[in-house]
């Protein structure tokens, strides 16, 4: 048995170092982005064009505008999708609470 596992090891070492220079010169992966269309598509419940102008427009959704176009990054939808909890009420409240208490609002 620890002929075979050496001889196994060996072969796995050999293999490594011949795909050693492929996966060295594979490019770094570049960032993907979406247009509205490719953002519908990709978004799992699939919302509508006038739900996605809708999040822009009350910047709940990462965005990027190039002129008129605007341009949604992979990796920050990713991100909003992960962090897409909504608050509590008393979550809310306890937010608000202290934003007030911080700007000495109220009392």
């Amino acid at each position: 048995m620890p002929k075979a596992l050496s001889y196994l090891i060996g072969k796995v070492e050999a293999l490594e170092s011949r795909l050693q220079p492929y996966i060295e010169s594979q490019p770094e992966p570049t960032a993907q982005w979406f247009n509205i269309d490719g953002l519908m598509e990709y978004l799992p419940d699939h919302p509508a064009k006038a739900t996605i102008y809708g999040w822009v427009s009350n910047k709940q959704i990462p965005y990027h505008k190039g002129g008129k176009k605007l341009r949604f990054l992979k990796t920050e939808i990713d991100k909003w999708l992960e962090t897409g909890k909504r608050q509590s009420q008393s979550e809310l409240r306890e937010k608000a609470s202290t934003y007030c208490d911080s700007k000495n609002i109220g009392g």
